[in-house]
């Protein structure tokens, strides 16, 4: 028999555990490792609450996880509760797949003003993750400023825009749902460094912005290239461009009866931010493209900012005894391996990049790894105490596990305190989790 620990239950995590039983059968034992009482991570706490159909994937990890040979292991913290090398020590394999929880920071003056936030926090803020539930951002502003030409930015910016009665159907947690009923934003800038051909936004979510009830975007037609160039993009990147040509085609009448505008800055590199213990603006640089990369012309502008949200990326969290890539924001590793016994797999290995689906390649791809490196006596013969000695373990340490069974009832509890029309109200605090399952 051999034991497998994976670090992580999101995506990467489940894809992973998903590929181990194909590949070992009965085998294998699996443990899926999480902070947090509930799992799934990112689909759970990052992917917007208005997109419904994504989360419907959390469905297969479920049957992966009600396997007899898959364990969720809730409410242990790795680093904290127990150490990777106690991990190796009681299995074979062990496999980071934690994501990049934490934000690239802006890294400009007044960055640290009130009112500023990355989209971790901001996203997380809305989303219910416990980390972020007191969050509190000042809603009472006219203008926000979010930084970052990809679908995390759109998503923050689709979240500030929309109505009350546009959020029915989501999830979204009650706290969020009620600041934004009273927020008054009424401009929400989207701000990039470089132009339209090199934004990051898939067509079908930039789509979303064009039927919002209160809001309308706004693209200033001097800002596209020339129409012929979208002729060099790949299929996805074009549509996204053909719908920027159509929001700056819109009238100006039809923009006039919408009260939220939502702007889209290109070639504009944001270079400090302003204002009395709160952010009140924002100075940003003009940009020019030099061989593809944006380059400042020294031309700057001050924006009013009231809100700003930082969305230019993701940083791996270091786990003690890991050997860690600075520079890339995670796990340092050649192909997933990391050391003999440890892996790494998802954000954790490749960085903040590639969609949900991305991740079950990359969780196949390093069960083939592990699967050579026990063919080849990398991980030794088996034998190792695995998920028993983890649960002496846990018992000796006086740590609270909780179950996929225990998950259930968390879930169930949710679902039952749901607002008429949405999935479920989320716990926003581990407590709350711990209780519901009591």
């Amino acid at each position: 028999m051999r034991h497998i620990a994976i670090i992580g239950s999101g995506p990467a995590g489940y894809y992973t555990a998903e590929a181990a039983q194909k590949a070992f059968g009965e085998d294998v034992r699996v443990d899926i490792f999480d902070c947090l009482p509930v799992p799934y991570g990112l689909i759970r706490t990052g992917v917007a609450p208005d997109h419904q159909s994504i989360k419907g994937v959390s469905r297969r990890y479920e049957k992966v996880a009600l396997s007899d040979n898959v364990r969720f292991v809730g409410n242990v913290t790795i680093g904290k509760d127990i150490s990777v090398a106690e991990l190796q020590g009681l299995y074979d394999a062990v496999i980071l797949a934690t994501g990049a929880p934490k934000d690239r920071e802006l890294g400009i003056s007044g960055d640290d003003l009130g009112n500023v936030f990355g989209s971790a926090a901001f996203v997380g803020w809305y989303n219910g993750h416990p980390q972020f539930a007191d969050l509190d951002p000042d809603l009472s502003g006219r203008t926000a400023v979010v930084i970052g030409m990809g679908n995390v930015a759109l998503d923050v910016a689709r979240m500030l825009a929309k109505t009350q009665a546009e959020f029915a159907g989501s999830d979204i947690v009650s706290h969020a749902l009620d600041a934004l009923a009273a927020s008054n934003i009424e401009r929400i800038v989207l701000l990039g460094r470089r132009g339209p051909h090199q934004i990051m936004m898939t067509p079908k979510e930039l789509g979303e912005l064009g039927h919002l009830e209160r809001a309308c975007p706004h693209v200033y037609q001097g800002d596209l290239p020339d129409e012929a160039e979208d002729a060099m993009l790949e299929p996805g990147l074009r549509k996204s461009v053909t719908a920027l040509r159509e929001f700056a085609a819109i009238p100006e009448h039809i923009r006039a009866e919408k009260p939220v505008a939502i702007e889209f800055a290109f070639f504009a590199q944001p270079v400090a931010l302003e204002g009395d213990g709160k952010v009140q603006s924002i100075t940003v640089e003009h940009t020019e493209l030099v061989r593809g990369r944006a380059q400042g012309t020294g031309e700057k502008a001050k924006l009013e900012a009231d809100l700003v949200v930082n969305c230019i990326g993701y940083r791996t969290s270091p786990i003690p005894g890991v050997p860690f890539d600075e520079r890339a924001g995670r796990f340092a590793n050649d192909e997933g391996r990391i050391l003999p016994g440890l892996y790494c797999v998802g954000w954790a290995r490749r960085g903040p990049s590639g969609t949900i689906g991305t991740n079950r390649p990359d969780g196949y791809g390093i069960v083939e790894e592990i699967a050579a490196d026990m063919a080849d006596g990398t991980l030794g013969p088996a034998g190792k105490e695995g998920r028993a000695g983890f649960d002496a373990l846990a018992t000796e340490r006086g740590l609270d596990v909780v179950t996929f069974a225990d998950w259930k009832r968390i879930e169930e509890a949710e679902e039952q305190a749901a607002r008429e029309g949405a999935p479920r109200e989320k716990f926003v605090d581990v407590e709350a989790m711990i209780r519901a399952r009591d």
